[in-house]
């Protein structure tokens, strides 16, 4: 009678912390009506064996006392999963963590500006962790809080900084590219091109002109609209890129493998403009070394939208627009 099955027929959450004894583990599943004896729990630890694991566990319906078992030996913990994606911004990830059920986006955004401690020895002039929560698939308990949340895509972070070969110095700088880089073109092959673009521009003191540091600069002040007007490219915000010269101040999203990877180690060209591959309807960026191939470049994208009203997407200008002579 007391291996038959028991538990309940809608879900039932149960927190095992770290350290629990088996003895207080028996009680907590007895309580809970997850087994019919806490002894014969304490039996089986004694006959079966095997490392009880902490974590949360759902439950939904009756099992037998060794399938309980056997669960919490196996730490078949319960887990909601969320993807954040390469390029995803702090506002982008508090919004997909909301919708995952796992923390509110304003607690999210709260964290991220609150605990920039954990990027100090990389950053440390960091004001929010922008930059450092490595897009990938994360699988979370629950009840996780938002600050465990960030710490977690800062690891992944580090761990990718590592394979990248991320240099020590000069992190804020590099990761800042990558950002820019991976909200320019979504096609890998194209990244360290768009790299060296920005690069060449930043040696000769030409503004980088990006519209995707000008949507960032809009989000953070509240005023983002969907899409990109004129009083936004006169903004005097710093992480306007039309008109500041040099790198926007900060990383303005979370760039993925490939784009810190260009950053790192960009092409060697001498090109000074590009048409974003988001923009364009061909599906790849179109590079230019003279305003005058550029302007070409500009037509032929034109020509290819005319009469078609694009959506509000990264790059939907022509980047570059402007002789730097």
């Amino acid at each position: 009678m007391w291996l038959a099955p028991a538990g309940p027929r809608t879900q039932t959450l149960v927190e095992i912390p770290a350290g629990t004894s088996t003895r207080q583990i028996a009680v907590l599943l007895k309580g809970q009506h997850l087994i019919r004896s806490r002894y014969a729990f304490e039996v089986m630890r004694l006959v079966r064996g095997g490392t009880l694991k902490a974590g949360e566990y759902r439950f939904d319906h009756p099992a037998r006392l060794s399938q309980v078992y056997g669960r919490l030996v196996r730490g078949d913990v319960y887990t909601l999963s969320v993807t954040i994606p390469e390029g995803a911004n702090i506002f982008d990830i508090a919004q997909r963590l909301q919708v995952a059920h796992l923390v509110t986006q304003a607690a999210f955004l709260k964290a991220a500006g609150s605990q920039t401690a954990l990027v100090r020895d990389l950053d440390p002039g960091a004001s929010t962790l922008e930059g450092y929560l490595f897009p990938d698939t994360y699988h979370f308990a629950p009840s996780i809080k938002p600050e465990q949340v960030a710490a977690a895509m800062v690891r992944r972070f580090r761990l990718a900084a590592a394979e990248s070969g991320l240099p020590s110095a000069g992190v804020r700088r590099t990761v800042t590219l990558a950002s820019l880089v991976e909200r320019e073109t979504p096609i890998p092959a194209e990244r360290a091109m768009v790299a060296s673009v920005f690069l060449n521009r930043l040696k000769r003191g030409i503004p980088l002109m990006t519209d995707p540091s000008v949507i960032y600069a809009a989000l953070l002040d509240g005023r983002y609209r969907g899409t990109i007007y004129q009083s936004d490219l006169a903004s005097e915000s710093p992480y306007n890129t039309y008109k500041h010269a040099g790198l926007p101040p900060g990383p303005i999203c979370n760039p993925g493998l490939a784009s810190l990877r260009a950053a790192i180690a960009p092409a060697q060209t001498n090109y000074l403009y590009f048409v974003a591959a988001t923009a364009d309807p061909s599906g790849h960026s179109r590079f230019a070394t003279t305003l005058e191939e550029h302007s070409r470049n500009v037509q032929v994208y034109r020509h290819s939208v005319a009469g078609v009203r694009l959506p509000a997407s990264t790059g939907a200008r022509p980047s570059g627009d402007q002789d730097p002579r």
